[in-house]
């Protein structure tokens, strides 16, 4: 499991988060570690560092199709990408130990929200501030 935290209900929606597997088909199949509140039609970033496998998929943008809560399909053919991997958590070394650690080891891979389709702009005017 991956040391990582992201907010359920941050001020600003849609929120990124957190991605604990991606399928290999088309389209690729993506879950999050908890409900992503996400709609049909928007888009969305893949961020996957290289411990996760899957690096070509890195920084690729697709459409997304709701699929369930935690659940969504994109238009990315993944099926000959490197498969998706949650990396073991390794605890830090001790201070006198060199070399350092590889710095992606406990990076998390994540799931960012960079647009939506104009006829369906629900989340630009939905206000979530107390």
């Amino acid at each position: 499991m991956n040391i990582g935290y992201a907010n359920p209900s941050p001020t600003f929606q849609p929120a990124m988060r957190l991605i604990a597997n991606i399928t290999n088909s088309n389209p690729a199949l993506v879950t999050t570690t908890f409900d992503h509140d996400y709609l049909s039609g928007a888009f969305v970033r893949l961020y996957i560092p290289r411990a996760c496998g899957m690096f070509q998929a890195d920084k690729l943008v697709g459409q997304v199709s709701v699929t369930g809560p935690t659940t969504f399909t994109l238009d990315i053919d993944t099926t000959y990408f490197d498969p998706f991997i949650a990396p073991p958590v390794q605890p830090p070394p001790p201070p006198p130990i060199i070399p350092l650690p590889d710095p992606h080891i406990n990076t998390c891979a994540l799931v960012v929200p960079v647009g939506e389709l104009s006829d369906s702009l629900d989340s630009a005017v939905v206000n979530v501030l107390p």
